[in-house]
């Protein structure tokens, strides 16, 4: 008999079917015992009323796995609609150890560390694996929307051999003898890639070696990264990114629903036309001095509450950020050089986006890294390319796990995490 899954019960209704998975919760009764059984769709209800097997299920432990045979019988008050009758019980492995806190519960009271400590079964616990559902349809969605607009997916190297873009927030390593380090981000390949692809994008982890220790920051996240060829400026690489993200939650809508349903968040509308306010008037409208360098924390929230007030909207745009705080690749804003043609995507008033127009002619670089009092050397295999003909580009990167946070309302990073890294943790 082949194995179903909980939420394909009230296809089999008045069939004998087996379901298998974990020990939710026993709830023992008088005269019946109730068995609920957790598997990766759902939960399934038991009723047990036979004295034997009603023995060996009041033994069992919670998380121990196990596989019912039984008659799908309708009950509207049971999960799906349907619950098993006159089960034969079986262990698909010796009896579980329980975790230390109550998986049943509708949530986890345990503290985030304790959580974090013991996440192999914790993120058993239906609203913590609701948020990697979350986070894996994204990701889906954010490669069916560049899929459609001709991308090409590609795979850069996680170990470079130079610190290019900070020195001091790299992770060094031994690569056989030599000096390495972990990336910080694929931008230099991803741009690379545009002259042999023109579209390009990557998901993957970077690493930032960052003394952050915030509910935003990890040292390890995963990376959603496009760059994209022939640009006339930033707002180009801005309207690609507007419909990335309304394809992202688009599907996370159409293929989440339970995940939703479970944490009770709906999907926020993208506008047709974000709104985009440049630094200078975002420092007017955060009441931030007006020679500040860059936007605080509490600055990106009154934007946040700005753009929902004026605009009815959860996104909104901050560009020409002052080149002094932009990579040395941005381009700068022809008519205000002092200022980018590079943009930050705020998403409920935290910085979710950064992206912009890059350089792409030689001897700019030339020019942005002497100004810079910067080396060529270190950067020699990235510049080659732009000596054989690049044509102006740009791109974006979205923190995955930001971005979900965000999404279902988590207040830290960590809860949508599967196995966090950062300034504490290295384990499990």
């Amino acid at each position: 008999m082949q194995r179903i899954l909980s939420i394909q019960l009230p296809a089999h209704a008045g069939a004998t079917v087996r379901v298998a998975g974990w020990v939710h919760r026993r709830r023992l009764l008088k005269s019946v015992t109730f068995l609920i059984v957790r598997d990766a769709a759902g939960l399934t209800q038991v009723v047990v009323t036979d004295p034997a097997v009603r023995a060996a299920v009041e033994a069992l432990t919670e998380e121990t796995v196990v596989e019912v045979v039984g008659t799908a019988t309708v009950n509207p008050a049971a999960p799906a609609g349907v619950e098993l009758t006159d089960p034969t019980v079986r262990l698909l492995g010796p009896p579980a150890v329980p975790p230390p806190f109550d998986l049943y519960r509708p949530a986890l009271t345990a503290s985030l560390p304790t959580q974090l400590d013991h996440a192999p079964v914790a993120l058993r616990h239906p609203r913590r694996s609701a948020a990697l559902r979350i986070s894996a349809t994204a990701v889906a969605g954010f490669r069916a929307a560049l899929d459609a607009r001709d991308f090409v997916e590609i795979h850069t190297p996680k170990v470079v051999g130079s610190s290019t873009e900070s020195g001091a927030n790299v992770f060094a390593l031994d690569w056989f003898g030599r000096p390495a380090y972990l990336a910080q981000s694929p931008q230099f390949y991803k741009q690379l890639m545009v002259g042999v692809f023109e579209r390009v994008y990557e998901v993957g982890p970077v690493f930032r070696a960052e003394p952050h220790d915030t509910a935003r920051h990890l040292a390890q996240y995963t990376s959603l990264d496009a760059e994209l060829g022939f640009v006339a400026d930033h707002r180009d690489v801005m309207a690609v990114l507007r419909d990335t993200l309304a394809g992202m939650l688009a599907t996370v809508a159409d293929r989440a629903g339970a995940a939703l349903a479970t944490l009770g968040v709906t999907p926020p509308e993208v506008p047709a036309r974000i709104p985009e306010v440049h630094f200078t008037e975002a420092l007017r409208i955060a009441g931030a001095p007006a020679d500040e360098p860059d936007l605080a924390p509490a600055h990106e929230r009154a934007l946040g509450e700005w753009a929902r007030a004026e605009h009815s909207s959860e996104f909104v745009f901050v560009t020409g950020y002052p080149m002094a705080k932009r990579p040395f690749y941005t381009h700068p804003d022809p008519a205000r050089p002092a200022y980018s043609n590079g943009f930050d995507l705020l998403f409920r008033g935290v910085e979710l986006v950064t992206g912009g127009q890059r350089l792409h002619r030689y001897d700019d670089y030339l020019a942005a890294l002497a100004a810079r009092g910067e080396p060529v050397g270190p950067y020699a295999g990235y510049l080659d390319a732009f000596r054989h003909g690049m044509p102006p580009h740009g791109g974006f990167a979205i923190g995955l796990e930001r971005f979900v946070a965000r999404l279902v309302g988590a207040a830290n990073v960590r809860e949508v995490t599967a196995f966090p890294r950062d300034l504490h943790r290295l384990t499990p």
